[in-house]
């Protein structure tokens, strides 16, 4: 049996940034995962993937230490300088523009896979030792825990849970949770549209749900953006079973033409939203990280960074942990984690819960208020830096 300090269980974005980030310590790592954990070739006349994440400047800054930055910019990324809010249903609107704020960039908008792909990558040239296409992983809890795999079995000190919103791992360890029901799917796709995106990343509240309009990298002279639109799942259903030209026009009338005809559209997708979040973030020498541990609405793009933030504290205070000779895996050095990371992330996820009810209000006297909300922070500049070094991670 192999034993290890620290095995990774979940090789996504959260596991495969954690992993790199501790892969100079003086720790034996694994990382196990059901799918492959080989780095693909990047095809650039290739469809866009339909899942992106909106990377903050503090997430770009933790994959240049990484090193991956470098190869994620080789392949597709999106900087985009503006953002623009607005409710349908009022007057109200909203504008942020990174060179007021003293950035080049807001942001960037950055494929799923392609951000896996650079991670995987960088992981090849380390001593991480990694165990993927499991296509069964069993558990034996104790001290330390051992790790059925589908040929061998495996031991850890500590065990890291990055495997996911319904983490087998959290249900496992009885780390009670909570879970709301947002009543709303999330439709991806990515679209073609007649006009350039103006490097903005689009938002409208619509009585339905919001829509967000994702900027993407031009190709052969086409635009394009990646679509993210959260509707009651009904009326997901009736998205869905359009044709495509019935779609492009949908989504058109719903974004009010902003960007002028939307010409085409990819395959599409769904999933279902819901807010969870784990009440203690490790017991038992079993730790959770990312979707694991919260998931959120994707209304402002926050939940990859939030799970990028836990990767970055999480690894900090294992390596510090480490330097004065401490016990890495105790309850005290994970008590630290804890306590830097849960209020955070409940912060976020109460201020998205009060964000999505706020706009999903028919009374008239919210909808007054939300509009004038809006263009109130709009006429305040400092206000609205503060708002942008706040989503910025920074």
């Amino acid at each position: 049996m192999k034993s290890f300090d620290l095995v990774i269980a979940g090789g996504g974005m959260v596991g495969a940034s954690l992993a790199l980030s501790l892969s100079k310590a003086d720790l034996k790592i694994a990382l196990v995962d059901q799918q492959s954990l080989t780095a693909g070739a990047f095809a650039p006349d290739s469809l866009y993937a339909p899942r992106v994440s909106a990377l903050t400047e503090a997430s770009s800054r933790l994959f240049q230490r990484l090193g991956a930055w470098e190869l994620m910019t080789s392949q597709r990324v999106m900087p985009y300088q503006h953002m623009f809010v607005w409710d349908s249903e009022g007057t109200g609107e909203i504008g942020f523009d990174a060179r007021s704020a003293g950035f080049k960039t807001l942001g960037n908008i950055v494929e799923n896979d392609v951000i896996r792909n650079a991670l995987l990558q960088k992981l090849s040239e380390t001593d991480i030792e990694c165990f993927p296409g499991q296509s069964t992983i069993d558990y034996q809890l104790g001290e330390p825990h051992q790790i059925q795999l589908d040929n061998e079995k495996i031991e850890a000190r500590l065990l890291v849970a990055t495997d996911g919103a319904e983490s087998r791992l959290r249900k496992l360890s009885n780390i009670p949770s909570s879970q709301k029901d947002y009543l709303h799917h999330a439709v991806v796709t990515t679209v073609e549209t007649q006009r350039y995106h103006q490097d903005t990343a689009w938002q409208v509240f619509l009585d339905t749900g919001p829509l967000a309009f994702l900027p993407m990298p031009s190709r052969g002279g086409k635009h394009y953006c990646s679509i993210v639109w959260s509707l009651v799942p009904d009326r997901a259903d009736d998205i869905l079973s359009l044709d495509d030209e019935a779609f492009c026009q949908a989504i058109e009338s719903a974004f009010e033409s902003r960007l002028g005809q939307v010409i085409s559209a990819d395959p599409r997708f769904r999933f279902p939203l819901k807010q969870r979040h784990a009440r203690q973030y490790h017991r038992n020498r079993i730790v959770l990280a990312g979707d694991a541990a919260h998931t959120i609405h994707p209304l402002a793009g926050q939940g990859v960074n939030l799970g990028l933030q836990d990767v970055e504290v999480l690894s900090e205070e294992i390596i510090r942990a480490l330097d004065r000779g401490d016990d890495f895996s105790a309850s005290h050095i994970l008590n630290r984690y804890q306590r830097r990371r849960m209020g955070s992330n409940l912060l976020m996820m109460k201020s998205m819960e009060g964000l999505q009810n706020l706009f999903a209000s028919d009374d008239i006297g919210i909808r007054w208020l939300r509009n004038t909300g809006l263009k109130w922070t709009n006429s305040l500049p400092l206000a609205k830096d503060m708002l942008i070094k706040h989503a910025m991670g920074m």
